[in-house]
């Protein structure tokens, strides 16, 4: 039993249920791509100024938990935001963890996809006064990953609201980016919940004015676009948009919050996932896609139907602080052995927050080690000066 904190500022005994998922791999192939966006582990005891500089990784728990989700069927989305991209995790950290995972991919017997985040964020924001030199930065980026073996994932750049880009803009970096690049890749749409200075993105704030220009976009540059993922918490719209995409182009879902019937589709179209919640639910969103696959929409609902609130307190506002549960998540299933985060990021959420991601984890069968799990929330409450 834990005395948890409440959001009505009281302790409540909680009994876990002891009951999780074990991990596995599909036993059938799967119907849906889908790509979990995982997190950086810290290697606290090299860590020095955490809040100035690289970080210090620790490897091998970085890339045993990429080897974990691989294992269960499931790809990697690589070095994106949940990677802390920006918010503790440079570009040369980024470069090294692409090159690193890569390797490790090339190797793995499931052959995982692995899809890696082309950015801006070698260069200071001064550094990208024009559409040249974003167009440079992301150019760099993308030879490494291609370099690496990686899949291109165009990530959102704040450089382009922070110069007030045109729709035109827009449309005239993209085309020479997508040119650029050797096999198609993912376009990346991340609404400013995730990040506030990606406001405006596309050269609007109007979502209907933002989805026409990618749509022209995507459609202008058919055969270098894989897919694009959409992050902007709308099921309506990502239904609406998904029905206008052209024929082989895939929507990537990144709603945390609709992703069971957004990756189910309404029986003529359907969402592929890229996730972070993924890599917190990886046993069952592996377990719920094999469902899927065998046309057993009521498991594929029953395991994905407790995960849903549990997602919702992870991504809850603040949303770009997603980041921290996800890797306390990790730490409760001995993914890693400490919660500490780049920049020590594991403070950007409450200990009221933790306390209820581990009565929803629980629920939603998805603390494997259940002692161990019990044991680290008794000693990140007693810091917390809860006994």
């Amino acid at each position: 039993m834990l005395n948890l904190p409440t959001y009505e500022n009281r302790l409540e005994v909680y009994t876990p249920t002891g009951d999780a998922l074990t991990p596995r791999a599909p036993r059938t192939t799967l119907t849906r791509t889908a790509f979990a966006a995982a997190h950086v582990v810290s290697d606290p005891l090299a860590e020095r100024a955490p809040w100035e500089g690289s970080p210090a990784v620790d490897w091998d728990n970085t890339l045993r938990f990429r080897r974990w989700l691989w294992d269960q069927g499931l790809g990697l989305a690589e070095a994106m935001d949940t990677a802390q991209r920006g918010m503790g995790v440079d570009w040369p950290t980024a470069k090294e963890l692409i090159e690193r995972t890569m390797r490790e991919a090339k190797v793995h017997p499931m052959k995982p996809r692995v899809a890696c985040g082309a950015g801006t964020d070698q260069k200071a924001p001064e550094e990208l006064a024009t559409l040249h030199d974003i167009q440079a930065a992301y150019c760099e980026q993308m030879e490494a990953i291609e370099a690496a073996g990686g899949q291109i994932i165009l990530m959102a750049s704040r450089a382009f609201p922070a110069i007030d880009a045109s729709a035109d803009d827009y449309a005239k970096a993209y085309g020479a980016l997508l040119e650029q690049a050797s096999e198609p890749v993912v376009l990346h749409w991340l609404g400013n919940m995730f990040d506030p200075a990606l406001k405006g993105y596309w050269g609007s704030e109007d979502v209907d004015t933002a989805s026409d220009l990618v749509l022209q976009i995507i459609n202008a540059n058919k055969s270098k676009v894989d897919g694009i993922k959409i992050s902007l918490l709308d099921q309506a719209h990502e239904e609406s948009f998904r029905a206008r995409l052209p024929e082989g182009v895939r929507l990537y879902t990144g709603d945390d919050f609709n992703y069971a019937p957004l990756i189910e589709g309404d029986g003529t179209r359907h969402s592929h996932a890229l996730l972070g919640a993924f890599a917190a639910i990886a046993p069952v969103a592996s377990q719920a896609l094999e469902a899927l696959a065998e046309n057993d929409l009521e498991t594929y609902h029953a395991l994905f139907a407790p995960t849903v609130p549990l997602s919702r307190e992870l991504f809850k506002a603040p949303t770009r602080f997603y980041k921290a549960g996800i890797a306390f998540l990790a730490w409760l299933n001995d993914a890693q052995n400490h919660f500490v985060m780049p920049g020590g990021f594991q403070s950007s959420r409450e200990i009221t927050h933790y306390a209820e991601v581990f009565r929803l984890a629980d629920k939603a069968r998805l603390l494997s080690k259940p002692d161990i799990a019990v044991e680290r929330m008794r000693l990140l409450l007693k810091l917390h000066g809860v006994g």
